[in-house]
């Protein structure tokens, strides 16, 4: 076992929090664990919270699947993993399996795990040399370090898949809502009842066809609606799984009181007084390219944002909102740290389960597009010493002396450092006020 000397040198950050012997967790470990995650469950549901807890708690379990696309990229390449943790500092319980300890740290701000040999600075027994991070392959080390990002990009996907085929979309991303949506309002004009209530529309009605025309789109079906105002209209309507036929006539918006207040458009137009909801559903087919395409687009966006922070402007902002509560307020460009990260969720959640989905989907794409940022001790730091080991290696085995990049990596360190605490407070600064 390696001593403190050896161990400073393989993790020279202490990132890993102090070393202790490897405690050991039984089944009552672990069913404590379970009983305290589901008294906060409990406690948030109680609270009014309950979608929010769980939201975080998904949150702690991408972590979890951060760390594990690291193993399981070292562990199928012969690599040797010694420690898989969730949090960082004092193990609150551990349990060894074969070669590896599994457990849990104190703060959850993170996790790891401990590959063997990922410099030239890790004194590593020798038995063990021929399994560590630098003697793999090139195409092994890139992939055990991108896996991490890759982890998140696949939780992404499936979190837009489900949300396109199983929630629906009300993000706004897709803009076609169908015509055969369920109806979730219908309103009463001012001093009189509005066509739909005279008709016998009720909420959750889905219209089939008008006057025998089926319409694809939920916009189409309007426009239809508006050009016939004073025209009687057959409605072919799906109510509890049956079609039923009602009959209703348009009246022209101009002649009800408070039609702007109530959101009718202008003019001589057609209006019923009904509302569908706006929660786009797909098909299984094209859930997956829906969801590829959201994925492009929100990782395209969360690169812009990226950039921008590095750009003058984007320092200058910063600088502005950590002197001005004022500034941070109007901000849409800075990044929400974990102490404002349940708030946003919470907010989500008021709005229904396809934006949690949507916004779940977007911190992991952040988080997998943050994270391969060129600097330590990100994972983009370690793909770029990668790279340029591979491209110097080509007529020749070549490995960066890590003790060179030292001060590199601090460098990055007190960047990253810098950039967390200066948001973290602004995000106390704007939950105290």
């Amino acid at each position: 076992m390696p001593g403190r000397h050896e161990q400073a040198e393989a993790d020279p950050a202490n990132f890993a929090g102090p070393g202790r012997g490897p405690a050991t967790a039984g089944p009552v470990q672990v069913f404590r664990l379970a009983v305290v995650v589901a008294l906060v469950v409990a406690a948030g549901y109680l609270g009014g919270y309950g979608e929010t807890v769980l939201a975080i708690l998904f949150l702690a379990l991408c972590i979890v699947a951060h760390e594990f696309g690291h193993y399981i990229a070292a562990r199928t390449g012969g690599v040797k993993v010694t420690e898989f943790f969730f949090g960082f500092g004092p193990r609150l319980w551990s349990v060894r399996r074969g070669e590896t300890d599994y457990g849990v740290k104190a703060i959850p701000l993170g996790g790891y795990c401990r590959i063997v040999g990922m410099n030239n600075l890790e004194s590593v027994d020798t038995a063990d040399e021929a399994r560590t991070y630098r003697q793999a392959p090139f195409w092994r080390r890139f992939l055990i370090d991108v896996a991490g990002s890759g982890m998140h990009f696949l939780i992404a996907l499936v979190l837009l898949f489900s949300m396109f085929f199983w929630t629906g979309d009300q993000s706004g991303y897709l803009t076609s809502v169908p015509a055969s949506n369920p109806i979730v309002e219908i309103l009463g004009f001012q001093g009189q009842s509005s066509p739909a209530q005279q008709a016998g529309f009720q909420i959750g009605d889905r219209i089939v066809a008008v006057d025998g025309t089926h319409f694809g789109t939920w916009n189409s079906l309007a426009s239809f609606i508006q050009a016939h105002p004073g025209v009687r209209l057959n409605f072919t309507v799906q109510r509890a799984g049956r079609d039923i036929s009602l009959s209703a006539t348009p009246i022209a918006a101009d002649t009800v009181r408070g039609a702007a207040a109530a959101g009718l458009p202008s003019g001589k137009v057609g209006v019923l007084g009904i509302g569908v909801s706006s929660v786009i559903h797909s098909s299984f087919s094209s859930s997956i390219s829906e969801a590829g395409g959201a994925f492009v687009s929100m990782s395209a966006r969360t690169l812009g944002a990226l950039g921008g922070l590095v750009s003058f402007h984007g320092i200058s902002s910063f600088v502005s909102e950590l002197s001005s509560q004022k500034a941070a307020a109007t901000s849409s460009e800075r990044f929400t740290t974990v102490i404002g990260l349940p708030s946003v969720i919470n907010q989500a959640s008021q709005s229904g389960l396809p934006s949690v989905l949507w916004l779940l989907a977007l911190i992991n794409i952040s988080i997998g597009l943050f994270n391969l940022i060129p600097l330590f001790p990100l994972d983009g730091g370690r793909v770029a010493v990668d790279i340029y080991e591979g491209v110097r290696s080509v007529r020749r085995p070549y490995r960066v002396d890590m003790a060179k990049l030292l001060p590199v990596m601090y460098a990055g360190l007190v960047v990253i450092a810098v950039f967390a605490i200066g948001s973290m407070f602004i995000d106390l600064r704007s939950l105290a006020s």
